[in-house]
């Protein structure tokens, strides 16, 4: 089978979709199928649309290269659409009705999160076999081996990261710890670290800032810490937490987005003003959420199976003339 990913791939420290596609990739290689990253190939049997708007760095190819590659070659190939963004995420406009135009080419389509697929779909999209595929992490880098839970004894750290530097992915809760550590008493039971871009407005007073990591130099930072924390606005998914929670730290996420079908089941959400209310209960049961953790599901494999399974399933479709239907699923 030869597949198609939409993507310009991307060197170092960069978004969760960039890391996807070096996971398919590499995924889709390893069980004996030819990868491509354009359209050039004269016998593509899937096109993986993942960024219509050509003008973003990590775009590949648009809707409309799709369109004309299927006219000049005079192939069908199958076309997946994976929807990984909306307006909501960083407040702009336009990119939902983009999404829904290049929808257009597409013979099914994947969302990241049952929140992003039913957002889409409330605002009128009329997606092709709809499927929700969840996100995963390498589980060859990110993992808890390694990694000492809390014992209770000397300050609980936090953690968090993020590529981009947009308010949206949580900078007032960042902040709010940030203040929360002016108490002297709070300040030697609790510490904090930001991994990533910040804001060029924002500085902490007592958070400790490293500049972006990734890969194994990432997991390792993170695996050196106790709890995740993302306060993400309007996440359809993301990379971030995912990879806190496959290094083994519970998190103490927003309820917002897609995180709460992420993260319900280890650890504690929170609604802005109680953040603080919701530390306390996760301390409180941190023995509890440190075990159930070690069952975090969201790999990459489980993640890439999915869309193989898909591919496969769509081709034989193609193949056979016969309709069936993908289940819908994490």
């Amino acid at each position: 089978m030869v597949v198609s990913i939409g993507m310009r791939l991307q060197d170092g420290p960069w978004g969760g979709g960039n890391q996807f596609g070096s996971s398919l990739a590499a995924f889709l290689r390893a069980r004996g199928n030819e990868v491509i990253f354009d359209l050039q190939h004269p016998a593509i049997d899937v096109i993986l649309l993942t960024e219509p708007r050509g003008d973003l760095r990590t775009s590949a190819y648009t809707d409309d290269d799709i369109e004309r590659f299927q006219t000049a070659t005079g192939r069908r190939a199958v076309v997946v659409h994976r929807i990984n963004e909306c307006d909501e995420r960083k407040g702009t406009t336009g990119v939902n009705a983009r999404l829904r135009h290049a929808n257009r080419v597409a013979d099914a389509t994947v969302f990241i999160s049952t929140w992003l697929r039913d957002l889409h779909r409330g605002q009128g999209m009329h997606a092709h076999v709809p499927v929700v595929i969840l996100n995963g992490a390498d589980a060859s880098v990110f993992h808890p081996r390694g990694h000492i839970a809390w014992r209770g004894e000397g300050p609980l750290r936090l953690v968090t990261h993020h590529w981009g530097a947009n308010r949206q992915k949580g900078m007032d809760t960042y902040l709010q710890i940030d203040a929360m550590l002016d108490d002297p008493a709070l300040a030697q039971r609790l510490a904090f670290t930001y991994i990533g871009n910040l804001p060029d407005d924002v500085r902490f007073r007592h958070a400790t800032v490293l500049a972006p990591l990734h890969g194994h130099a990432l997991a390792d930072a993170l695996r050196s810490q106790h709890v995740y924390v993302t306060g993400s606005v309007c996440e359809p998914a993301g990379m971030h937490h995912i990879e806190g929670a496959a290094c083994g730290l519970p998190v103490l996420y927003r309820n917002s987005g897609a995180l709460p079908e992420y993260c319900a089941d280890f650890g504690e959400g929170f609604d802005g003003p109680d953040l603080l209310a919701a530390l306390r209960r996760l301390v409180g049961a941190y023995h509890v959420w440190a075990d159930r953790i070690m069952t975090y599901p969201h790999s990459a494999d489980r993640m890439c199976g999915r869309y193989l399974d898909l591919f496969v399933s769509l081709l034989g479709q193609r193949r056979s003339t016969v309709v069936h239907t993908f289940p819908e699923a994490g």
